[in-house]
C-alpha cells in the first residue's frame, strides 16, 4: 500500500531527526493518532514553512543521487531546478550561463596533498576539463568545462587517487583549512594538520553532518608566519601555549572564533572559551551540530552561523555546545591568555627555514591561483625529485614545497623557472588575490583575473614597493576572495557601458583585521589598473616613515582619501 503524502512527510521527519543522530524509536515513542494529525517539523521549523532548498534535500538527499548522476552522464544532459542543487552535494557546480559546463570543486583537507594525487589532478583537467587547475582562497582546487558525459569519469578517477569532491558544495562543511607551513614552521606552537585532517574524515563518514542550513567554514591555524585567515570561518581554531598557571595543566589550547563571513563584513568573534588541543575536533562537530538543529532553515538569507550567533548571542550557544560535550569548556575571556595573531606579510611566498634542520620550504607565486597542467605536472614531479612528494595550497592562491635540502635550493628554483614560475614575487604580485570572475561564475560583474593580471603588468614597472600591499578582486558582494579584507579591494559591479569596480581601501586580517571601506565606486575595468598606480603612488607620497598601507588609509577620512588617490 503507498504511503500518503502526510505519512510520507512524517517519515521524513523521523528519519531526519531520529535516525539520523543514531536514535532508534520504541513502541512506546511512536507517534499517536493525535499527533500525526499535526503538521511534521524539521528541527522545529513546520515543513510548510522550509525554503525550496530544504523541501528539495527531503525529496532526495544530495548523497543518494549517483544513479541520477550516471544517467546525465549516460545522456550527456545537464540537470535541471532542484539537481542542479544536487548535483554539488558532489563538488559538480553546473555555472552557465558563464559556462555551459560543470566546474568541479575539491577537498584539499588540510591544504595538503601528495605528488601522486597532484598527477590525478592535472590528468583530470587534461582529460576532461579546461586543461587548467585553480587554486582558490580556502587552499583548494577547481577544474573548469567538465561536460555531462565525463562527471562519473572525473569522480572515480578522484577517489583512485584518494581524493574526493563529496560535500564541497551546496549547505555542507566547505574544505577544512589549515596552516600550510604546520609540521614545519619554525614559529609554530601545534601542528595543526592531524585536527583538520581527522575533522574531514569524521565529516566523510557521517552522513548527518550533511545538508546543514547553510555552508560552513572551518580553519586551523598553527601560530606560525603564515596567514589562514582563520577570521573569516564560522568556527577558527588558535593555539595558545599556557605555562605555569596554576589553574590549568601545561599544554596547547586553542582559542576559539565564530561567525566570520566577510561577504557580509563580519570577522569571527573570539568566544572567550579555550579547549585542548585533543579537544578540538570534537567541540568543531558539536558547534555543528548544534547549528543543524537550530539554524534558520526558512529563510537562506538569514541561514548562516552568525544570524543563530546573532539571535541567541554566544554564551548561549556555547551553553547548547555544552550540552553535547562530555568534558567542560574553559572560560577564558579574550584579554586572557591571548593568542598570537601576527603574520609575516607575503610569507606564502619566498624561500624560508624550516624547523627540521637544513631544510627549507619554497611558497611559489602563482599569478592570480591558475596553473596550466603542464604546471601543476611539472611542481609534483619537483615535490619527488627535491622534496617528500608534498605539496601545500595556501588561501592566498599559491603552492608550498616543503623539504627542500639547503644543497638543492639552487636547482630547485632553476627548475621552477622552467615552469614559468618563480619563488620571487613584486610586493604587488605575491600579494594579488582573485576569484573566478563573470568568465565562470554567472554571479560576478566582472572578468577579474584577466583585471588582476593587467593590473600587476603594469605596475611592475611603474611602482616599486618596499612594504607588501595586498589586492583583492572579487566579482560580486558573495566575496569570495574576500575584497573586504584586503588592503586593496575591488568588487565586479556591471556598467551601463562595460564592467567595473567599486574600490575599498585599508581592510586586513589577523593583526590588522579591520573592514575596508569603499572610498571608490564603478571605476571602468579599462581604467582600473591605472587608479591602482594613482592609489599605491598617493600612498608612497604622503605615508609617515614606515607606515603600513592599512595604517595610512586607516587615519583618513573617505573624502581626503578620494583627494589623495585622485
Amino acid at each position: 500500500m503507498e504511503f500518503s503524502t502526510e505519512q510520507k512527510q512524517i517519515l521524513e521527519q523521523l528519519f531526519a531527526e531520529g535516525f539520523s543522530s543514531g536514535q532508534k524509536l520504541s513502541a512506546a515513542s511512536s507517534p499517536t493518532a493525535s499527533e500525526t494529525t499535526q503538521q511534521p517539523t524539521l528541527f522545529g521549523t513546520a515543513m510548510g514553512d522550509l525554503c525550496k532548498e530544504e523541501r528539495w534535500k527531503l525529496e532526495q538527499h544530495g548523497l543518494d543521487i549517483w544513479e541520477k548522476m550516471a544517467r546525465h552522464a549516460s545522456a550527456n544532459e545537464f540537470p535541471k531546478d532542484a539537481d542542479i542543487f544536487r548535483f554539488k552535494f558532489h563538488g559538480l557546480f553546473y555555472v552557465a550561463p558563464a559556462e555551459n559546463a560543470f566546474m568541479l570543486r575539491l577537498r584539499i583537507p588540510g591544504c595538503r596533498l601528495n605528488s601522486v594525487q597532484a598527477r590525478a589532478i592535472a590528468e583530470i583537467s587534461e582529460k576532461w576539463g579546461s586543461g587548467t587547475i585553480d587554486i582558490t582562497t580556502r587552499g583548494n582546487f577547481q577544474i573548469r568545462k567538465i561536460q555531462p558525459k565525463n562527471i562519473l569519469f572525473v569522480l572515480t578517477r578522484l577517489a583512485d587517487a584518494g581524493l574526493t569532491s563529496k560535500g564541497s558544495g551546496a549547505d555542507n562543511i566547505r574544505n577544512i583549512t589549515a596552516s600550510p607551513t604546520s609540521g614545519f614552521d619554525t614559529n609554530e606552537l601545534v601542528d595543526v594538520m592531524p585536527y583538520a585532517q581527522a575533522l574531514h574524515h569524521y565529516i566523510l563518514n557521517n552522513r548527518d553532518l550533511y545538508g546543514l542550513p547553510r555552508k560552513f567554514n572551518v580553519s586551523f591555524d598553527n601560530g606560525g608566519a603564515v596567514s589562514v585567515a582563520v577570521d573569516t570561518n564560522d568556527i577558527g581554531f588558535v593555539p595558545v601555549k599556557i605555562q605555569g598557571d596554576a589553574t590549568l595543566e601545561d599544554g596547547v589550547y586553542f582559542r576559539v572564533l565564530l561567525a566570520g563571513i566577510t561577504g557580509h563584513q563580519h570577522f569571527a568573534h573570539d568566544a572567550g572559551i579555550l579547549v585542548k588541543a585533543d579537544d578540538a575536533v570534537t567541540l568543531a562537530v558539536a558547534m555543528i551540530k548544534v547549528f543543524i538543529a537550530n539554524g534558520d532553515r526558512t529563510n537562506r538569507k538569514k541561514a548562516r552561523l552568525v544570524y543563530l550567533i546573532d539571535k541567541w548571542g554566544i554564551p548561549k550557544f556555547i551553553e547548547e555546545t555544552q550540552k553535547l560535550l562530555a568534558f567542560a569548556l574553559i572560560e577564558a575571556p579574550s584579554g586572557k591568555y591571548p593568542a598570537n595573531i601576527n603574520k609575516l606579510p607575503h610569507g606564502h611566498v619566498g624561500i624560508f627555514k624550516q624547523r627540521q634542520e637544513r631544510k627549507n620550504y619554497v611558497g611559489v607565486g602563482v599569478p592570480v591561483g591558475r596553473l596550466s597542467v603542464a604546471q601543476l605536472t611539472g611542481l609534483a614531479e619537483l615535490a619527488e625529485k627535491f622534496g617528500e612528494s608534498e605539496l601545500r595550497l595556501t588561501v592566498w592562491q599559491n603552492v608550498i614545497i616543503p623539504h627542500i635540502a639547503d644543497a638543492n635550493l639552487t636547482r630547485f628554483t632553476k627548475a621552477l623557472w622552467s615552469l614559468g614560475l618563480t619563488y620571487q614575487s613584486s610586493a604587488i604580485a605575491g600579494g594579488v588575490v582573485a576569484c573566478t570572475g563573470n568568465t565562470g561564475c554567472k554571479f560576478a560583474g566582472a572578468n577579474t583575473k584577466d583585471t588582476a593580471l593587467s593590473a600587476i603588468e603594469h605596475l611592475k614597472n611603474r611602482v616599486n614597493l618596499d612594504r607588501p600591499v595586498n589586492i583583492h578582486f572579487t566579482g560580486c558582494a558573495h566575496s569570495c576572495a574576500q575584497h573586504y579584507a584586503g588592503d586593496i579591494g575591488l568588487m565586479g559591479v556591471p556598467l551601463a557601458a562595460g564592467e567595473g569596480f567599486n574600490i575599498t581601501l585599508g581592510g586586513g586580517m589577523d593583526q590588522d583585521q579591520g573592514i575596508g571601506r569603499e572610498v571608490f565606486w564603478k571605476v571602468p575595468r579599462e581604467s582600473t589598473p591605472q587608479q591602482l598606480e594613482k592609489i599605491i603612488k598617493g600612498y608612497q607620497a604622503r605615508r609617515l616613515s614606515g607606515e603600513s598601507f592599512v595604517d595610512f588609509t586607516r587615519r583618513h577620512d573617505i573624502k581626503t582619501l578620494q583627494e589623495i588617490f585622485a
